[in-house]
């Protein structure tokens, strides 16, 4: 008998659009924060300075302003969520560029003025609208989500460069594990591995033989940070498996050559 089809994975509108603009509002109190000159400070991302890495993220909110402003039209690829994950290295060039070009002079004034066309562009825009990237098209509704990640994702880097104490809002740290454990089982599909992520993900992946009952014989368990941080590069499975961030049982539970899954 042939395994069930597995079903996308559905996030509610309403909570992502607003997860959004939760996690922004934590990111800008805690950029205001900043003295210059931790501002000027690295980051571990590559050449970016900490002020580099403030612009990218108010960038990334106010790249959902901008795509709906531009035109409805067919793009060159209609994308699905999961796609977007493996489509973002091949853009990293551009959004350096970008981010560089972005004016964060007046940082405090840059996130105003973000946060507020963000809420005004969503005010009548349908899920469905299509926005078209470099590399595709996706639902408004869909690219949302991705904004999820990148919120999610930089505000742990502005965390590792500063110190400083950024909450995490609930919907968008769900929304950021669970696409990115989704897009794990789509690169490995299976059932041979079942990864939890406690309280947001639990998929199986890995070819072998499938899970049906009981305690599977091959898991991988961690928490939502640790998995965003091996899942996007920020940190390597043996160390954190060496620190005891990752639990992994049986022998086919070893996914470090299939992280990380994004650039």
């Amino acid at each position: 008998m042939p395994p069930a089809k597995k079903r996308t994975r559905r996030y509610d509108s309403a909570k992502t659009r607003a997860a959004v603009l939760a996690q922004f509002a934590h990111v800008r109190e805690a950029v205001e924060a900043l003295t210059a000159e931790q501002l000027d400070g690295p980051t571990r991302l590559g050449e970016w300075t900490v002020r580099d890495l403030a612009a990218h993220i108010a960038w990334t909110v106010d790249d959902v302003t901008q795509l709906l402003a531009a035109p409805e039209r067919p793009g060159p690829e209609r994308l699905a969520l999961l796609d977007w994950p493996f489509r973002t290295a091949g853009a990293a060039e551009r959004i350096d560029a970008h981010t560089r070009n972005v004016d964060a002079s007046d940082l405090p004034g840059l996130y105003a003025r973000v946060a507020a066309d963000y809420e005004r562009a969503l005010e009548d825009a349908s899920d469905e609208r299509l926005v078209v990237l470099s590399f595709g098209v996706m639902t408004l509704a869909d690219f949302l989500v991705t904004r999820t990640v990148e919120l999610v994702v930089h505000t742990d880097d502005l965390v590792a460069a500063t110190g400083a104490e950024v909450p995490y809002d609930r919907q968008a740290l769900a929304a950021c594990t669970r696409l990115l454990a989704d897009a794990l089982a789509a690169k490995a599909p299976g059932g041979a591995v079942e990864v939890r992520i406690p309280p947001y993900a639990v998929v199986q992946c890995v070819e072998g033989p499938r899970h049906t009952r009981g305690t599977p014989p091959n898991v991988v368990e961690t928490d939502p940070l640790t998995w965003i941080r091996l899942a996007t590069g920020r940190a390597e499975w043996a160390a954190e498996r060496e620190e005891a961030r990752v639990g992994a049982s049986g022998e086919r539970a070893d996914l470090e050559d299939l992280l990380p899954l994004m650039g």
